[in-house]
């Protein structure tokens, strides 16, 4: 039978058979798209979520070339549905909805439908659920966890209420550490705490407090594609990973930072996507596994040689639009002190499949990171914007005289110092001859979430004379102690890994059961608080403070006579 289609509309259309005295029935519904409304959105909306008032929200999704999008969701039972149509910017770009009649005590979950073909989550999401992933996040860490529309529809979902809690911000009139104060912990929360949550480690704030220590350093809390990751494989930049916890919690405990005089800084991935991202999929080369030619945030090949997922060109102005906004997001939702930008080099446009040529002075990428330090200057003038940079010297001193501090990896020379061997230290002084910084900016590092740790070496490699031996646990960790001495007294921020106050001793490559292969480098790793209760690991905890004490507490630490 052939069903001409005479009227536009949504149709529902009903099909009986009978033979044998036996009846069955099925039905189908097919939609007939009305012609797409031209008009502008009100001044102020934003791609994304907008909420309007108690009842009603504004949709916006940039998606140029595209024919039609249509919103599905829990108010529309995830079906297409001509008054879930959405209307188009007149320069061909922009789709928007106002969505009225809603509940503001409900959470909605939603997807864009795009030319009949994709549902995609909103790319500006600030919570998803997620098919796949999901059900492994215990009731402890995310409490009352909205369930996935199972059945209904499928891929990830963004969700949304008309009126989200206020949080009661507590400590915002603190001083932050000056920049050559700083003494930051870097942490995976994963591999600190068995709980992984936010709540744990706001019970961990005494120890952390304890330490001297006066800045956390997150590595990625944002969505990620798993839960049992690193972070570097972003999906949504501006929701906050639930395998962590929730957002009041992720606030109380930045609240509760400040209230120590600890600020908090977030590593952020702005160098790429991974495919699970709206950005990818909106437009996707599904046969070469890569973005299109079409897509308004991608390159469609990597423009340097360390890229993973899919590498952003920060020379579009979506892109920059995309960055802005989600960075945005993260300083006035949750008030944090500063960002770490990841693969930091990775933003250029300059082609290069050099490893040593692509660390070469790039005026342009000069140029996009100045951007992005205005932009935060412009919201919170004292934010710390801190690159993973390592290019070339004369480029990261006009990054620094700009304002900008820049990772100072010491880790090869410090580890060979305390393993006995002869080293050179000032790989984390910024005043030495080939760096010539005029300011106190290199943040050196002992140990990093990329490095080998320090006591798996001394105990694997150590040197030795007579009964002196450095592979032995007790002189290792002696070592460990004259490696801190050395760093923290040298002037400028510093940086150290989870567990390094305690002389951390598994290597990065070790496997969940204990062994050690390469391939186990980003799984999961042993957490051993019990290492607190060991007298000799102790001793270095209780060294490592008196030194950090020192450093944030005497002002001859901060001299440039050194």
């Amino acid at each position: 039978y052939n069903l001409m289609v005479t009227s536009g509309g949504q149709h529902e259309v009903e099909i009986t058979a009978t033979a044998g005295g036996d009846t069955v029935e099925d039905s189908f519904g097919y939609i007939i798209n009305p012609s797409v409304v031209t008009a502008e959105p009100p001044a102020g909306t934003k791609n994304g979520i907008n909420q309007i008032n108690a009842n009603t929200v504004r949709l916006q999704l940039l998606a140029p070339f595209k024919d039609f999008v249509y919103v599905l969701g829990d108010f529309n039972n995830w079906q297409p549905d001509l008054e879930y149509f959405m209307q188009r910017t007149s320069d061909g770009s922009t789709w928007w909805l106002d969505i009225e009649g809603l509940d503001p005590n409900e959470e909605y979950a939603f997807q864009y439908f795009v030319d009949g073909e994709l549902k995609i989550a909103d790319p500006f999401s600030e919570k998803v659920l997620d098919p796949w992933n999901d059900s492994y996040i215990d009731e402890a860490t995310y409490p009352d966890l909205k369930p996935y529309p199972a059945g209904q529809t499928s891929g990830i979902v963004t969700t949304f209420k008309t009126q989200d809690p206020t949080f009661d911000w507590e400590h915002d009139n603190y001083d932050r550490p000056e920049k050559d104060d700083l003494v930051i912990y870097e942490m995976l929360l994963r591999d600190f705490l068995a709980t992984h949550n936010f709540q744990t480690l706001l019970d961990t704030l005494d120890y952390l407090e304890r330490l001297g220590i006066n800045a956390i350093e997150l590595m990625p809390v944002n969505e990620f594609e798993g839960n049992n990751s690193w972070g570097y494989n972003p999906s949504f930049h501006m929701a906050l990973d639930k395998y962590y916890g929730t957002p009041e919690a992720f606030k109380e405990l930045i609240d509760q930072c400040h209230a120590r005089g600890i600020a908090v800084i977030l590593d952020v991935v702005y160098n790429h996507v991974f495919s699970q991202s709206p950005l990818a999929q909106l437009y996707w080369d599904p046969v070469n596994f890569r973005p299109s030619s079409e897509n308004i945030w991608l390159n469609v090949t990597p423009k340097h040689p360390f890229n993973v997922g899919s590498d952003m060109n920060h020379e579009s102005e979506r892109t920059k639009q995309w960055v802005d906004q989600v960075m945005t997001h993260w300083i006035e939702e949750f008030h944090v002190d500063g960002f770490r930008f990841d693969l930091s080099k990775g933003f250029t446009q300059v082609f290069n499949t050099d490893v040593g040529a692509w660390g070469n002075y790039d005026a342009s990428r000069i140029v996009l990171l100045k951007r992005i330090a205005d932009v935060l200057w412009d919201i919170d003038s004292d934010f710390y914007v801190i690159l993973e940079h390592f290019a070339a010297a004369n480029e990261e001193r006009e990054l620094s005289d700009y304002g900008m501090m820049l990772w100072g990896n010491g880790v090869h020379e410090f580890n060979e110092a305390s393993m006995g061997w002869s080293s050179n230290l000032s790989t984390v002084d910024y005043q030495v001859s080939w760096r010539d910084m005029d300011d106190p900016h290199l943040v050196g590092y002992l140990e990093s979430h990329d490095e080998e740790r320090l006591m798996y070496k001394n105990i694997q490699f150590g040197n030795s004379n007579g009964a002196y031996d450095v592979q032995t646990t007790p002189i290792a960790l002696d070592r460990h102690k004259l490696a801190a001495s050395f760093f923290f007294t040298i002037p400028g921020p510093k940086m150290f890994w989870q567990f390094g106050e305690l002389g951390y001793g598994y290597s990065i490559n070790t496997c969940e059961d204990g062994s050690i292969n390469p391939d186990c480098r980003l799984s999961p790793k042993p957490i051993r608080w019990d290492y607190y209760q060991n007298p000799d690991r102790r001793s270095v905890f209780d060294t490592w403070a008196a030194l950090i004490h020192l450093k944030t507490n005497y002002p001859v630490f901060k001299t440039t006579d050194y």
